[in-house]
């Protein structure tokens, strides 16, 4: 079955475009949605990858309709290929099953993998920088008297959890870590 997927980032936007160069190619079925790339997790393309079998073919006007992030959209390629399914855009002529297709989606993996390294580098200089300026990181200390304050609502046993973190301020998590930290001890 060859599939058609076409997307827009808004309402407001038009699928015209895309479903004009879909239908010179032809498909078996069209999946469309407006909604942001920005998010991987959409209906539209969630329902693609829920219908899509081995041997099915994905057409695309262009790979940015899968969406903005280089890593979301190699990862959203690599399951297709992974699960036997041709993958092609029509903009960047791309189509897994060719070595041009292929030699394209390794140059792809190359790119989201420097886009990755990049990222931590980015952030490990940042956090570095922070902490030569003083900036003290991780999550703030926790009020001991807080902690003391919820144990002692707990232990009288008039509040539920939920009342007692919404008074303390505490997070359940918290809350359960020192009740169960308190019975190791005894």
């Amino acid at each position: 079955m060859r599939i058609a997927y076409a997307r827009v980032s808004t309402d407001a936007q038009e699928l015209h475009r895309q479903l004009d160069a879909l239908e010179k190619v032809g498909y078996d079925k069209l999946i469309q949605e407006k909604y942001t790339g920005t998010k991987k997790q959409r209906q539209g393309l969630q329902q693609l990858l829920d219908i899509v079998r081995e041997g099915d073919t994905v057409i695309v006007e262009s790979i940015s309709r899968l969406g903005r992030k280089t890593l979301d959209i190699l990862s959203t390629i690599e399951e297709l290929t992974n699960r036997g399914i041709v993958f092609i855009s029509l903009k960047e002529n791309m189509d897994t099953t060719t070595p041009t297709g292929k030699a394209m989606l390794g140059m792809m993996a190359v790119i989201a993998q420097l886009e990755r390294d990049l990222i931590v580098q980015r952030t490990k200089e940042g956090l570095d920088s922070a902490k030569q300026r003083g900036v003290k990181l991780g999550r703030p200390k926790l009020d001991d008297q807080k902690v003391q304050d919820a144990l002692k609502l707990y232990d009288e046993g008039n509040h539920s959890i939920k009342d007692i973190i919404r008074i303390t301020g505490i997070s359940q998590g918290k809350l359960y870590k020192e009740i169960n930290k308190r019975k190791l001890k005894s």
